[in-house]
């Protein structure tokens, strides 16, 4: 399975800060909209009160904005009447709305299904055509034998199966048949599938339709790079967004730079850098540490972050997960020594 990300740049030094803009404590990590709600939640408007006319009616059968969902009417005639004087309060809360669910908690990591391990990072993980499972690296390697490391199926012994395989999975809409087949048709596989950019991005489509936020990943990097697609950093942005929260580290990194291209890093951009951080990405938490020696982190902000990184790295540590992790490099190091004498032999030849 594979994913790209788009190129990250360099960020700019803010030595110079406004003080309103610096994170003093961890409660300035929520939006103002937020709040001010909680803040006025022993004094809310009573809903069943038309927005518009100000009659009283039964709330179950009144009709809710569309948008918002912040205020009621009595009937279609009352929200059309009310819907000029309301358009600018609609609009704010709904981008409090959005900001919400942006900088919401991600949902916690998914288990190994054999060792019971919090799941690591993407890269060190193995989706499996058989069952459509997830295993981390350490139960793969600790398995002996051609079979599955959870069901215990022979594994594929061709690329033409191991192909026939995913398509059985599509058939079962596991997202990540689908990334992985679009990655196929993205860059060409052997000689089985050709090379279709056009195919690649439907099938990411379907996966992020499915909620996978590696589909929704590879559609924001071939947006972004204008790779099959007319660039367009709108939908980038959106994808990031939408695999940002499904918890997905580097989009919300992605998202992170954006916002500092775009002169937000001391208000937008830190708070996605903080939250990525706090999944364990190590570009992350250089870009929190580098917010406090410049002075829009507070210590405290600091701290708890540098807490939550540390315990995010422990909490999907193994022996067996770190002897894959030597195995890789040993694996690593092999490929650059027999890479240069094989490219001379076939120069040669």
């Amino acid at each position: 399975m594979m994913e790209e990300s788009a190129d990250i740049t360099p960020g700019r030094d803010t030595s110079c800060v406004n003080e309103d803009d610096k994170l003093k404590t961890s409660s300035d990590l929520m939006g103002r909209g937020q709040r001010d709600r909680e803040k006025n939640n022993n004094n809310k408007n009573d809903m069943s009160y038309c927005a518009n006319c100000g009659k009283e009616g039964n709330s179950d059968d009144m009709n809710t904005c569309n948008k918002c969902k912040s205020v009621k009417y009595r009937n279609a005639a009352c929200k059309k009447k009310h819907r000029k004087k309301h358009k600018k309060a609609c609009e704010r809360r709904v981008v409090e709305l959005q900001d919400e669910a942006l900088f919401a908690d991600p949902p916690p990591r998914e288990d190994c299904p054999i060792c019971f391990i919090p799941l690591p990072h993407a890269t060190k993980t193995t989706w499996t055509n058989c069952c459509g499972k997830v295993i981390c690296d350490g139960c793969m390697i600790s398995v002996e034998g051609d079979k599955c490391a959870f069901c215990r199926i022979v594994n594929e012994t061709t690329h033409a199966e191991d192909i026939v395989r995913t398509k059985r999975r599509m058939e079962l809409n596991d997202p990540e048949a689908f990334v992985t087949m679009g990655c196929h048709y993205h860059e060409g596989f052997l000689d089985l599938i050709p090379q279709n950019y056009e195919k690649s991005r439907e099938l990411w489509s379907k996966a992020a339709e499915l909620g996978s936020p590696g589909g929704h990943r590879n559609l924001a990097a071939r947006y972004y790079n204008g790779e099959g697609v007319e660039r367009d950093l709108k939908k980038a942005i959106y994808h990031w967004e939408k695999a940002a929260m499904g918890g997905h580290h580097m989009c919300r990194h992605d998202l992170g730079v954006q916002e500092e291209k775009k002169g937000n890093l001391t208000t937008r951009g830190i708070r996605h850098y903080i939250i990525a951080a706090k999944q364990g990405f190590d570009p992350s938490m250089y870009q929190v540490e580098r917010g406090f020696e410049n002075g829009y982190v507070s210590e405290e902000v600091f701290l708890s972050t540098l807490s939550a990184y540390q315990q995010s790295l422990d909490e999907v540590k193994s022996p067996q997960r770190d002897e894959a992790e030597r195995a890789r490099a040993r694996e690593a190091e092999m490929y650059a020594t027999i890479n240069p004498i094989l490219q001379q032999y076939l120069r040669d030849t």
